[in-house]
């Protein structure tokens, strides 16, 4: 059965997974501030290691794609193209927001049909990266930067009960939890354990991103500023 690494880097949480057959047999992660260029290597290396392969028994290299951190996906993104080059192996790329979806909907287990999921990702101040994602993991609204208010996603929450999870989500937790049927989700992090459902079928169609030329999905432009602390953003 194949066997692939999965990379998650898109948020302050660093992961590293091995999955077998689209099932996930192995998982390291550090949720350290701006530790991702540090211990991305040594989680990979240990892996391999802790479970008897060889990076060349890799049959590919599945990396979150964004959006999130500008540093962070650069991390992950080089990390998994240098892979992929020296092993001639093919490099797959899964949204970081469509892989939450999944975990999301893994950790609340059943529900009705007309529920939704939106993850969320902190893009500073009051602004987020979400979508919507039905029970299948199909997406139902697109990816947006968008400023939140009490107002947001109320289309939705007129119809149906959504839940909400993420860094972006904990933020925006007192302008939407009056609505009965907002959910949130507390606690819930990015994990390259959720990549792997998503990249063994994008395996199995043969859906393998152009290594030379691939790049990250930022969703916004890239501003040089001056940090206060050196990290991911």
């Amino acid at each position: 059965m194949k066997i692939i690494l999965h990379i998650e880097t898109a948020t302050q949480i660093c992961s590293a997974a091995l999955s077998r057959g689209g099932k996930v047999i192995a998982e390291k992660h550090s949720d350290e501030k701006n530790a991702h260029s540090r211990v991305l290597t040594v989680f990979i290396d240990e892996l391999l290691k802790e479970n008897h392969l060889a990076p060349q028994d890799l049959d590919a290299i599945a990396v979150s794609k964004g959006p999130g951190s500008y540093t962070g996906l650069r991390i992950g993104v080089s990390t998994a193209k240098g892979l992929c080059y020296a092993l001639g192996k093919p490099l797959i790329a899964v949204g970081t927001l469509q892989a939450m979806a999944w975990g999301m909907t893994r950790s609340v287990g059943k529900v009705a049909q007309n529920t939704l999921f939106c993850p969320m990702i902190d893009a500073r101040r009051m602004e987020v990266y979400a979508a919507l994602f039905d029970p299948s993991n199909r997406q139902v609204r697109d990816i947006r930067a968008e400023v939140i208010d009490e107002n947001s996603f109320g289309e939705f929450l007129k119809e149906h009960v959504v839940f909400f999870a993420g860094d972006g989500a904990a933020k925006c937790k007192p302008l939407l939890s009056e609505n009965p049927n907002a959910r949130f989700m507390d606690n819930f992090l990015p994990s390259a354990n959720y990549l792997a459902e998503i990249a063994s079928g994008k395996f199995n169609r043969k859906e393998f991103e152009d290594v030379a030329y691939f790049e990250p999905f930022y969703l916004k432009d890239f501003i040089a500023g001056i940090p206060k602390v050196k990290g991911l953003k």
